[in-house]
């Protein structure tokens, strides 16, 4: 089964699948149900970490996987939601299984501008260049569902990348 482009986003060089691109397809295998259970709540003893396990059926297979979610392992507006975010983690990665998708999905990465490990990536790198025609296509398909109006002139492929990243969470949020 093919993958629709319009489900994956290129960031820094790789490709990341959406959730929703995860969905679509398990739909088209006719997936049945997909249960996720709270295995651990996030409290400040286990380090403010959720952890949910994911169950997709189909009418011949049945998937489990886990997922979690920490202050540590997402951007710092999704913080406030860990529960949710260990939940879709956790059914991106059942996903991934039931739909023999090796690659990652944009869910379960963390891109936040303001973390350690971004600060020390060269200014007069690849990012600096213009923005992708699929990061673009992406922000302008995000932006119409979300009713955002986005300037493009001063876009980057790093700052694309930071804006697709957000402007997912913040569809998640509706969702």
């Amino acid at each position: 089964m093919n993958i629709n482009e319009k489900f994956i986003i290129n960031l820094q060089g790789k490709n990341f699948i959406t959730y929703e691109g995860l969905l679509d397809l398990a739909h088209k295998k006719n997936l049945k149900s997909i249960d996720v259970d709270l295995i651990q709540i996030p409290t400040v003893e286990n380090n403010m970490t959720a952890i949910c396990k994911a169950t997709a059926i189909t009418d011949n297979e049945k998937f489990s996987d886990i997922g979690d979610a920490s202050p540590q392992s997402v951007n710092s507006n999704i913080a406030p939601h860990l529960i949710r975010m260990a939940s879709t983690r956790a059914k991106a990665r059942v996903l991934r299984d039931l739909n023999n998708i090796g690659m990652t999905s944009f869910e379960e990465v963390s891109l936040d501008e303001d973390k350690e490990e971004n600060k020390n990536i060269p200014s007069d790198n690849i990012y600096e260049e213009p923005p992708t025609e699929r990061q673009l296509n992406t922000i302008k398909r995000l932006s119409d569902e979300l009713n955002f109006v986005i300037p493009y002139e001063n876009l980057t492929k790093r700052t694309a990348g930071t804006l697709i990243s957000r402007m997912l969470n913040e569809k998640n949020k509706k969702h």
